[in-house]
Formats: structure tokens, sequence, C-alpha cells
């Protein structure tokens, strides 16, 4: 896929866009992302990406602007024992101590000071997280694949920058493991997204009436993460 670099005035408003021209994209779309602003053109289309970008830039001006926020709002982090992290939706104190495995008691998370001393607060920390992810998130894949009546192939932890999960076509499950900051619900519904694209590829009215049926909250949980993102920012390596 090849790409070049322009730029187009809105109003007083001046964006930064990629051209993107894609043998696999079956139709013009514009992806905005925290980093970058990107027009994919089918190569045989014959659709302007600048044109494209004008019909579409009170859209495209409104993500940039929502990540634009989600830096500014993304938390100091000194990782240091005593400092505060989010874990399954509850703040929890930092504490380094000798002990033979890192775990979660009362309103802590306690490591492991053997493997900070060995590598550091951040990344055993960032460990733990990722632990502990995968275990609630196979658990939870587990549950509503049969509950749903799906099955899935696998399921992978990532570190998408602004997505929480993704479904490929052959079955593989991505899910971002920072979610494990996020409250049980939030982790279901997220869960129950993805193995709903098992079923229903596409955001239809059947799709979200099937996760309708596994969670029937599944707004207030998708408005949850809409608006306590920034919260689950780990470090800087997230923007």
């Amino acid at each position: 896929m090849s790409s070049d670099q322009r730029r187009v005035d809105v109003g007083t408003d001046s964006i930064e866009f990629q051209v993107a021209r894609s043998a696999e994209a079956t139709e013009p779309r514009i992806d905005v992302s925290i980093h970058e602003i990107q027009v994919v053109i089918p190569e045989a289309s014959d659709t302007d990406p600048e044109t494209l970008l004008v019909e579409n830039s009170r859209w495209v001006l409104e993500k940039k602007r929502k990540y634009d926020d989600y830096r500014e709002m993304a938390p100091e982090r000194s990782f240091e024992p005593g400092e505060t992290f989010l874990y399954l939706g509850e703040e929890r104190k930092l504490v380094v101590e000798p002990r033979p495995e890192n775990t979660v008691a009362d309103d802590t998370i306690r490591l492991r000071q053997s493997a900070v001393s060995r590598s550091s607060v951040k990344r055993v920390l960032r460990n733990f997280y990722r632990t502990r992810a995968r275990e609630h998130l196979t658990e939870c894949a587990v549950h509503y694949a049969a509950e749903m009546g799906v099955e899935y192939d696998q399921l992978q932890l990532r570190n998408q920058r602004t997505r929480w999960g993704s479904c490929s076509t052959n079955g593989t499950l991505s899910f971002n493991w920072r979610l494990s900051m996020a409250p049980p619900k939030v982790i279901d519904y997220v869960t129950v997204h993805e193995l709903a694209h098992l079923r229903e590829p596409n955001h239809t009215q059947t799709f979200w009436s099937l996760v309708a049926d596994h969670g029937p909250e599944y707004q207030a949980h998708a408005n949850w993460l809409e608006e306590h993102s920034a919260q689950l920012i780990f470090s800087d390596e997230d923007l």
C-alpha cells in the first residue's frame, strides 16, 4: 500500500493527512488514529481524497480533537511504591515487598521485590496487568462463547493505543491488555462485542441485538470506555 502526505484547509482548520492507495480496500474510507489521519482509496477508484476528506471534515476534526484531549488527560506516572493504579475498575496502592508472587490484596497491588530488583516497577507492573488480562479475558471468552454458541480460534493480547478489541475473519480475538484496569462488566462488554463479530462482521442492527441479548447494559459500558479511556493509559508509550 503506497501513501503520500498532504494538507487541506477547512475553514480555519488545517488538516494534515496521508493518502494510501490499497489493492485490498473495496471502498474509500478515512482512518483517524491518535497519530495520523489517513484516507484509503482502492487502487481502481477515481475518488478524490481531498474531496472525501472535506466532505467528512466535521467528523474528522471531532475525532482529532478527541485524541488531542486524550493525550492531554493522560495521567503522569512515576512508577514508584505508594502510587495508585486502577485494577478491575478500582484504585489500588502499589506496594513492593518480599513475596513469592505478584498479587492483589485489599486495596493494593503487591509486587514481588526480587522481580522489581532484576527489572523495574514499570516492567513488572505491566507484566502483572498482562497476566491478569489474559486470565480474565480467557475466562470471559470461554464463558460467553459457549453462551452465544460461537467458536473462536485463539486469543491474543495487544497494546493498541485506541482500540480495545478486534476479531479477525479467521476467528482470532485480540484484546488490549490495559482492559485489566477496567471494571469487570466493561471487560465483559468488550468480550461479547468481539465474539458477536463471529456471527455478524458489521455493526448492523442484528449485531447490536446480539450484543444486547448477552449484555443488556452494553451502552453504559461502552460509554464508560468512551469517558474513562484516558484513565487506562499505562505510560507515555501508549500515546
